[in-house]
This record gives C-alpha cells, sequence and structure tokens, in this order.
C-alpha cells in the first residue's frame, strides 16, 4: 500500500532533531538527496512548519520551497533600489495544519463567503476555489494523499470566512492520523540535542 510506501521512505531517511525555542525541529536526508525539515510545537506536537529542498541538475543546493507555514521572505532590499515588489495587499496563500485537518488560508480576500466556492476535482486530484466575481481562482492538491496515493473526498472539505481570511479544511483521513502518530512516536525517540549543543549551519 502507497500509505506504507511513504512511512518506509520516511524511517529510511537519515534524521537529525534539534530542540530549540519552544520547538523540535527535525531534519530529513533522504537517499535520492532531497531534503525536508520539519518543526513541531513542543506543547501541543503540531507541525508548524515543513520545507522541501532539492539538489539541481549539476547538485547545487535549492532554495527551501515551504509546503506548510508561513511563504519564506523574500531577500531584503535597500529601500531606495527600484525593485519590483509584490503588492503587500495581494491574497498570501498558506497552509497550516491542526491535529485532524489539512487547513490553507487565504489572506487578503475582502469578499463575502456566499462569493466562494470551494470544491474537490478527483480526476485532476486537487482543491479549486472560485469566486462567482471572478476575482480569484486558485488550484493546488493535497500533496501528503498524493504522497500516500489516497482519494480526495469532497465531504471531508469544508471552509469558511473571516476577517478577510478564506479557511479551507480537509479532514485528515484515518490513515494519515495513524501516520501522523506513528512518526511523532519515531521523533520523540530521537535524541534531540539543545542549541548550543551542536554546531549547525543556519538555513
Amino acid at each position: 500500500m502507497a500509505v506504507q510506501c511513504w512511512t518506509d521512505i520516511l524511517k529510511s531517511s537519515k534524521k537529525t532533531a534539534l530542540i530549540h525555542d519552544g520547538k523540535r525541529k527535525i531534519h530529513y536526508l533522504f537517499t535520492d538527496g532531497k531534503e525536508m525539515a520539519e518543526e513541531y510545537d513542543l506543547k501541543t506536537d503540531e507541525l508548524i512548519v515543513r520545507k522541501w529542498r532539492h539538489k539541481s541538475a549539476l547538485g547545487a543546493q535549492g532554495q527551501w520551497q515551504v509546503e506548510v507555514g508561513e511563504p519564506l521572505a523574500g531577500p531584503v532590499t535597500s529601500l531606495d533600489s527600484e525593485v519590483i515588489k509584490e503588492n503587500c495587499s495581494n491574497p498570501v496563500f498558506m497552509r497550516k495544519d491542526t491535529k485532524t485537518s489539512f487547513q490553507w488560508r487565504i489572506r487578503n480576500l475582502p469578499y463575502p463567503k456566499d462569493v466562494f466556492s470551494v470544491s474537490v476535482e478527483p480526476s485532476e486530484r486537487c482543491i479549486i476555489i472560485k469566486t462567482s466575481n471572478k476575482k480569484y481562482y486558485k488550484k493546488f492538491s493535497v500533496v501528503d494523499l498524493d504522497r500516500s496515493q489516497l482519494p480526495l473526498d469532497s465531504s471531508a472539505l469544508s471552509f469558511t470566512h473571516a476577517n478577510n481570511t478564506l479557511i479551507i479544511s480537509y479532514k485528515k483521513p484515518k490513515e494519515i492520523l495513524t501516520l501522523e502518530q506513528e512518526l511523532l512516536k519515531e521523533l520523540k525517540k530521537l535524541k534531540g540535542t539543545a542549541e548550543g549543543d551542536v554546531d549547525c549551519k543556519t538555513q
């Protein structure tokens, strides 16, 4: 089963743990050279950040790509330099999971809830957000379900809108909940060094 396959890949990866700033930080190095970094809240065990890094065709380190958590800020530029910057009022898409749901938040969407339509597209294995006023459209996949090759279920999907933010929730299937509980048990067994005990390269 695909869930087992992904579990095996996680188990066979080289893992390093660091306890810092109330978080359990885990770095995974996979046999194909990919890297994954996760941060968990020490008190609640909730996943705060998950990001990936791939090597380029020439073997150079790529940029970190955020899967869960706040998007990485771009490089800081001087105020007087003439650069094209993204408007801060543009919609900001990010994922922030809870214990029982995958959750995505899109900030800066000042439309009423009844303007939004959120649906599952099983053939394309994605979730689609549309607005009846044609002001916003977004299509995205649920990578956790793709990795474990689990089907998308429209009954697991719900959304709400408050403070100019659209919040989309997808109830985690039992296979994912089991996988996450097993993984967390494994991660807690790792001997995590506290910061200062280890010379780590900052990312």
